[in-house]
């Protein structure tokens, strides 16, 4: 496992992280909190030292679990956590269904000591605004509240993350150019580089670290996906269109240089992707059984990408993977 710093700050981090949404909710199918458990000490085991939760994963759930399975070698990882959702007003919700966000201070202190009493914890290494929009960067008493809450020790760093569907790029870049934020997380991944490309650049030019999310683009970079699959009832993907399979699968065919020849899976070809990206410190890909978790906790000590492959990939982007429609119909 490489680590690295984590933008300008002091923070040291595993390239790879682990994202509790995958065991502190059920949008993914895991039920079992023992399951749960295993998969973030097995994550430890093997070098990852970057867990990103949230207060509202599970209601509290997603911190919990990490507190009890982590909680011994706290001094050990770098706590990432996020808030800004109501949920403890708002407790109806239907699927993923947005609750409503609240940015005054005094329930943004109240929501970080609440998350600090649940990670058992006196202080969140990166505290993330959730799912950011406009009003919460452009709300100064927001951050003023961050800095008092970072002052006190509650807080090392703060930033924010960027949701919760792809997009967002005005918000990005106006929080890391106003804003005295230490990282700022997005989408991104080979499928889907924009807004990340953007914002990589400005991130660059401010010293702010990037967290990346859904970097295999849900499910589709990991190269276990066919025709056929079908995804269970509480599995979020199953609400994707048929076309989102069928496209992917055939983007990732053009994909395949990456692996002939070479001992490397494409899904640990897009963990090097997004970890060649400038200021894309942290790649927290969806983690659900062991053999995954290990595929990709050794896809950080592989050989890089080459120039002539980042070269490749942005072509092939840039032109659409070549899926446009012939005049006579057929896939260019």
């Amino acid at each position: 496992m490489r680590y690295v710093q984590f933008g300008n700050t002091d923070l040291q981090v595993s390239q790879l992280g682990f994202g509790v949404w995958t065991v502190g909710t059920a949008w993914w199918g895991i039920t079992d909190k023992q399951i749960a458990l295993d998969l973030l000490r097995r994550a430890y085991d093997l070098g990852v030292t970057f867990f990103d939760t949230a207060d509202t994963y599970g209601d509290g759930f997603g911190e919990e679990i990490v507190a009890e399975a982590l909680g011994d070698v706290r001094d050990q990882i770098v706590l990432a956590t996020k808030g800004g959702y109501n949920w403890y007003e708002h407790k109806e919700r239907r699927g993923q269904q947005e609750r409503p966000q609240d940015w005054r201070p005094e329930f943004i202190r109240f929501s970080v000591e609440e998350s600090l009493r649940r990670l058992k914890t006196d202080r969140i290494d990166f505290w993330q605004a959730h799912n950011t929009k406009l009003d919460a960067v452009e709300n100064d008493a927001l951050f003023e509240t961050l800095e008092r809450l970072k002052e006190e020790g509650k807080l090392r760093h703060y930033g924010v993350a960027l949701g919760p569907a792809i997009g967002w790029l005005d918000e990005g870049i106006k929080a890391m150019r106003t804003r005295e934020i230490a990282g700022l997380q997005m989408i991104y991944n080979m499928l889907e580089q924009d807004p990340g490309r953007e914002l990589s650049r400005v991130a660059e030019e401010e010293g702010v670290a990037l967290v990346v999310r859904v970097p295999h683009s849900s499910g589709m970079l990991e190269g276990k996906y066919t025709a056929d699959t079908k995804f269970e009832k509480n599995d979020h993907r199953q609400h994707r269109p048929k076309e989102w399979l069928t496209t992917g699968l055939q983007k990732l065919e053009k994909l395949r240089f990456l692996t002939e020849g070479r001992d490397i899976t494409i899904g640990q070809a897009a963990l090097k992707f997004v970890w060649q990206t400038p200021m894309c410190s942290v790649a927290l890909p969806n983690i659900y059984n062991t053999e995954q978790l290990e595929e990709f906790a050794a896809a950080s000590d592989k050989a890089d990408l080459t120039a002539e492959d980042l070269a490749r990939i942005a072509d092939l982007y840039d032109n659409k993977f070549y899926l446009e429609q012939s005049a006579a119909g057929a896939v260019a």
